[in-house]
C-alpha cells in the first residue's frame, strides 16, 4: 500500500462523506472515490460500505484505519526525525499538556540541566489528548501522559508519581462546605455541567458541557458558574480565589507518565529518562 492512499482512506474513514473528504484532500471527488475501489480490490476486502444514507466503515474498514494512522504517523516522525537530525543541533523536543504537572515538569527540567551532558529541551505545550498524536507522529521526542486518560501503547514509560483527583467549583456553591464529595454529587449537578473534552479524533462527545481544549479555559468557565471540573489534584496551584477544591473519593488516580518511542537510541533521552527515574 502507498502513504497517499492511506492518506486518502484515512479522510474517507473520518468524514463518511466522499465528498468532504475529496475537499479535505484537496482532490476530486471521482479519483477519490476510483483510489479506494483499487484499494479494496487489491486487499480483497471491503473497507467501506456505501448507501443512499451515507458511509459506514465495515470491520475490515475499522481495522484498517488504526493500522493508516500508525502507518503514517510513523512516516511523518520518520521525516521530522530526518529532517533535525540533519541540523546537527543537540536538543531534545518535550509536549506536555498545558497547565498540567507544571511543579513535576519543572523539576525535571531543573534537574535534568544539572547533569554534565544535558542538552537543550524545547517545551511544547498543547491542548487536551494532543501530546500523545505529537509523540507519535515525531513532532516530540518525549512527552509527559496521564494515565488513564492518554494511551501509552507501543510507547515505553516510566512513572514520575501518582495522586487523587479533586472535584472544582465556583467558591460559595454549597457543595464547597463539604470535606469530600463523590462522583455522583458533582455528575448531574444543575446549571454546572461536567465539560466535554475533545477526542483523540479532534471530535466531540455529545452532552450538555461546555466543550473545552485545556485547563485555563475550563477554570474561567467554573469561575463564570458555567461547568464544574474534575482534575488532577496538583491544579491546586493554578486556583485563584474564585475557586474551590474538594477531594472526589472515588474518581481514579491520575498517573504521569514520561513516555517516548521504544526505538529511539537519542543519548540524550536516555540521560532524560534517567533523571526522572532519580526523581
Amino acid at each position: 500500500m502507498e502513504t497517499r492512499e492511506l492518506r486518502y482512506f484515512v479522510a474517507v474513514a473520518e468524514e463518511l462523506n466522499f465528498g468532504r473528504a475529496a475537499q479535505r484532500i484537496g482532490i476530486a471527488q471521482p479519483p477519490l472515490s476510483r483510489a479506494i475501489s483499487h484499494l479494496e480490490r487489491r486487499l480483497g476486502v471491503t473497507l467501506l460500505t456505501r448507501t443512499n444514507r451515507g458511509v459506514t466503515l465495515t470491520d475490515a474498514g475499522t481495522v484498517l484505519l488504526r493500522e493508516a494512522r500508525a502507518a503514517i504517523d510513523a512516516v511523518e516522525a520518520a521525516e521530522r526525525r530526518t529532517r533535525r537530525a540533519a541540523t546537527g543541533a543537540p536538543g531534545l523536543v518535550l509536549v506536555a499538556k498545558a497547565g498540567a504537572t507544571a511543579e513535576l515538569l519543572a523539576k525535571l527540567l531543573d534537574a535534568y540541566a544539572a547533569e554534565p551532558d544535558a542538552v537543550p529541551v524545547d517545551i511544547l505545550l498543547c491542548g487536551i489528548a494532543e501530546q500523545e498524536r505529537m509523540l507519535r507522529d515525531g513532532r516530540a521526542d518525549v512527552a509527559l501522559l496521564h494515565l488513564p486518560f492518554d494511551s501509552t501503547a507501543a510507547f515505553d514509560t516510566e512513572e514520575l508519581g501518582t495522586e487523587n483527583q479533586v472535584a472544582i467549583l465556583p467558591a460559595g456553591h454549597p457543595l464547597t462546605q463539604r470535606s469530600q464529595v463523590r462522583l455522583a454529587d458533582i455528575t448531574d449537578l444543575p446549571g454546572l455541567p461536567l465539560p466535554r473534552w475533545p477526542r483523540r479524533d479532534g471530535g466531540y462527545p455529545d452532552g450538555p458541557g461546555p466543550q473545552v481544549r485545556d485547563g485555563t479555559q475550563l477554570l474561567q468557565l467554573v469561575s463564570l458558574g458555567r461547568a464544574c471540573a474534575i482534575l488532577p489534584e496538583s491544579c491546586r496551584a493554578q486556583l485563584h480565589a474564585g475557586l474551590t477544591a474538594i477531594p472526589v473519593l472515588d474518581a481514579p488516580p491520575v498517573t504521569t507518565v514520561l513516555a517516548w518511542p521504544p526505538h529511539s537510541r537519542s543519548r540524550a533521552l536516555a540521560a532524560l529518562v534517567r533523571t526522572a527515574t532519580r526523581l
